[in-house]
């Protein structure tokens, strides 16, 4: 159980044990969940799925990213659900359940990072770690009306984390206000190296058409007029830059082949139970090919080299989180399915580039939350934060 009155269904059914802090420091006064695929001491780790919780055992040394936390003095209240094996968008546990949006209760959390944003958009908490290989900070950021960020690839350690697909899994958070994010990013991010000047240049993206909602695009735009504000008129970048339906196969073949990778061994000698959806995933993945793989790893080296010309030091891309405000709880299967595809063609650039990207809850549809995104050059995360602060004080 959690430390505290899981209103959301937001937290794993583990017998509560306490979790030391230092107790002074940066992160004093404000507390914490974890997605379950990170190691707390006294805890299994279940990875949203049965039988890893059954094979886990309890653990005896804490992930390396939820130590520094404890040591900046944030306290831990409790270990969150996750997607099965993390390899959903949707929020939605066949086994351990829905965490609830506290944004919009009629409509899905965003997934796999769905108990984290459940519990800091229910206010149970003041910030939460969640994962993102192919989304699942951006996607429930979004959803749920929080601040997300996928960070440069490797910047946040993962040790003591339960992999996905490795070469795209990286360590993001959420919180509700500025402010404590920006508290967070300075303990878990450090210094950059590679820092935006004060002025940077903005870019937007000509590729939306058949993506994002033509209506979610008319909410976007004075958000969109925020960023301006601060930043300057945004550039737009030329319509033939990147071939969109290129880079969602590519993503798509490296996570499906990497995350076969890391569960091959336990669902070829256990077949334990998967939900339907995941289950489906899984069985794709399983046929992902070398030749696939290695087209894609060229795909991606190239795509990855065009990018950062273009954003150079200076600058930074402006763009929705997702095609939309999250689907309604009672969307079908299909419904979901279809939006999830195109959510991962806007969401792939920053994974298969390794650049960090922010979203953050400037507009809204429908009485529903949505995200607009600032992606910067690697190395660039905490000016990036910084950016998005001064973002927000407009």
């Amino acid at each position: 159980m959690s430390q505290v009155h899981d209103t959301a269904r937001a937290f794993m059914p583990y017998p509560w044990v306490d979790v030391p802090r230092a107790g002074t420091g940066p992160l004093s006064g404000l507390t914490f969940a974890v997605k379950d695929l990170f190691d707390v001491v006294g805890y299994p780790t279940s990875g949203g799925q049965p039988f890893i919780l059954a094979q886990s055992g309890i653990k005896t040394r804490h992930a390396l990213t939820v130590e520094r936390l404890l040591q900046a003095g944030a306290t831990f209240v409790g270990k969150t659900i996750t997607d099965e094996l993390a390899f959903s968008m949707n929020g939605q546990n066949a086994h351990f359940g829905s965490p609830l949006n506290g944004a919009a209760r009629d409509r899905i959390s965003g997934g796999s990072s769905s108990g984290s944003a459940a519990a800091v958009s229910n206010s149970l908490c003041d910030f939460a770690l969640g994962t993102d290989t192919g989304g699942s900070v951006r996607a429930p950021a979004n959803h749920c009306g929080l601040i997300g960020l996928r960070p440069t690839h490797g910047r946040v350690s993962l040790t003591g984390a339960l992999d996905m697909a490795p070469s795209l899994d990286t360590c993001g958070w959420f919180t509700r206000d500025i402010n404590t994010f920006l508290r967070v990013a300075e303990v878990l991010l450090g210094g950059d190296q590679h820092p935006l000047p004060e002025r940077v240049r903005l870019l937007r993206s000509p590729q939306l058409d058949g993506v994002a909602e033509p209506a979610a695009l008319q909410a976007l735009s004075t958000a969109v007029q925020r960023v301006e504000a601060v930043a300057g008129a945004a550039t737009g970048l030329a319509s033939d830059l990147f071939d969109i339906e290129s880079m969602f196969w590519t993503v798509r073949h490296i996570q499906g082949h990497e995350t076969w990778g890391v569960n091959r061994a336990l669902i070829t000698r256990f077949t334990p139970p998967l939900g339907t959806d995941v289950a489906q995933r899984i069985e794709w993945s399983s046929q992902v090919t070398d030749a696939d793989m290695e087209k894609a790893r060229a795909l991606r080296a190239q795509l990855k080299q065009t990018f950062l010309q273009v954003l150079g030091t200076d600058g930074v891309l402006v763009l929705p989180t997702m095609p939309d405000i999250a689907p309604l709880s009672t969307s079908t299967d299909a419904e979901i399915d279809h939006y999830r595809n195109r959510a991962v063609r806007l969401l792939c650039l920053a994974g298969l580039t390794g650049c960090p990207q922010i979203s953050l809850p400037l507009a809204s549809r429908q009485g529903a939350p949505l995200g607009v995104s600032l992606i910067g050059p690697p190395g660039s995360d905490l000016s990036l934060v910084q950016l998005a602060q001064r973002v927000m004080a407009t």
